[in-house]
């Protein structure tokens, strides 16, 4: 089984027919199933993109915007989502949630970072032969 880590996009209401779902389900199944076009796996790597962009050097504010984006916030009740049998979370923390407004506020401060400027930031500056 794969373990990883994913990001959806769901609207509230989304959320409010799983968390219905899983309070009448006889088993708790909140019917959690987003669409596809809509759920990004990150297959663990927040740390990495956080460790690079922080090579690249965009200020405090920006990296805590990807830190917001990749931890969400935890404040949004999303316990019926790590349930068992149906938990999607078990090998982590629990699920978290950004708000409308975080999402907006988020996605305007990723989008000032220039990610192009990033890429350099990633490869070695001198090479040096294997042994």
């Amino acid at each position: 089984m794969a373990v990883t880590q994913q990001l959806a996009r769901v609207p509230a209401e989304y959320l409010a027919a799983c968390r219905q779902s899983a309070g009448t389900s006889t088993d708790g199944d909140p019917r959690w199933d987003p669409p596809s076009a809509d759920v990004l796996d990150l297959d663990w790597a927040p740390a990495v993109l956080e460790r690079v962009c922080g090579l690249a050097g965009p200020d405090g504010l920006h990296l805590d915007a990807l830190r917001q984006a990749t931890a969400g916030d935890s404040v949004t009740d999303l316990g019926f989502l790590n349930m068992h049998p149906h938990a999607i979370g078990p090998f982590g923390p629990p699920p978290t949630a950004l708000s409308v407004a975080q999402v907006a506020r988020v996605s305007e401060l990723l989008g000032q970072i220039d990610f192009p400027a990033v890429r350099p930031a990633c490869r070695p500056t001198t090479r040096r032969p294997l042994p």
